[in-house]
């Protein structure tokens, strides 16, 4: 049926004479259209700026983009970023446990550490780390030195950094688990371990899992910093190549490259994981 006919109802027997209805026109948004058209020209401008770039020399970047020294150092950052967020959430989730608890001693060693670890940039906690011998050049007969090598001092000093976010990331999923969810389980008989793994958990992660993919990416990318103590990773490599050859620009695009493509497929995870996580919820919509 046209907008015409609709416009104008014919009457029937018994009914009032037709009224005209007032057409309804779309509200035309030109700003919006001008403004998108603006972004547009301006990203095709830069993207050009880009392309046409002879200092970004991308056959550099194409001949070292799958060379065996930054493959390497790739590997040792995909490695570093999985280790130190294994070990930091575990030692998250027992801080969080802690803060959690009715003993008072725990809640304050918890929240102690919490406001130290993210009290300290994480570049002076590495340094700190890495020159820990000058502190205590032994330890059990062992020199410090040998029992803290750069790769360990990086494990070390990311993982205890980490633990402090992953405690609170931890504490408020718990916390956002309604009183009533734990009661009703305790009502039905359940155990406190069968609580926590089927009702305080699984609802928990809704609200853990955002924030936790965005400590891995920013793990991923964090693991860079450990390049100024000497660890070999995917920057550190880069920068290996770029100081024998000159060709800063291109190697450094590299880098950015490949962390762009990892950090794209962990976004790409996350998404998916939240979805699971969001059954039955608006969420998932």
């Amino acid at each position: 049926m046209s907008s015409d006919t609709l416009a104008k109802i014919p009457a029937t027997p018994g009914t009032p004479e037709p009224v005209d209805l007032p057409r309804i026109v779309p509200r035309r948004r030109y700003g919006q259209w001008a403004a998108a058209v603006a972004v547009l020209a301006l990203f095709g401008l830069a993207a050009d700026s880009v392309v046409r770039n002879k200092a970004f020399q991308w056959g550099v970047v194409a001949d070292y983009f799958t060379s065996d020294s930054i493959l390497r150092g790739l590997w040792l950052t995909l490695w570093l970023t999985a280790v130190v967020m294994v070990l930091g959430f575990a030692l998250g989730t027992l801080l969080a446990a802690f803060r959690l608890s009715a003993n008072p001693v725990l809640r304050a060693v918890s929240w102690g550490y919490v406001w130290l670890f993210r009290s300290i940039p994480i570049l002076v906690q590495l340094l700190l780390w890495f020159n820990i011998g000058a502190l205590y050049p032994q330890v059990l007969g062992v020199r410090t030195v040998d029992l803290l090598p750069p790769v360990a001092v990086a494990v070390v000093g990311l993982t205890l950094h980490e633990a402090a976010f992953a405690a609170e990331v931890v504490r408020a999923g718990i916390l956002s688990v309604e009183r009533g969810q734990v009661e009703a389980a305790q009502a039905l008989g359940l155990s406190r371990a069968r609580r926590w793994w089927r009702i305080v958990l699984p609802q928990a992660m809704r609200s853990i899992v955002p924030p936790a993919g965005n400590m891995l990416i920013g793990t991923l990318k964090g693991t860079s910093i450990v390049s100024v103590i000497a660890v070999n990773d995917l920057l550190f490599s880069a920068q290996l190549v770029y100081h024998r050859t000159y060709q800063v620009i291109p190697l450094l695009m590299v880098a950015t490259l490949w962390y762009a493509a990892v950090t794209s497929l962990l976004g790409l995870g996350q998404s998916y994981v939240e979805k699971y996580y969001a059954r039955g919820t608006e969420r998932a919509r």
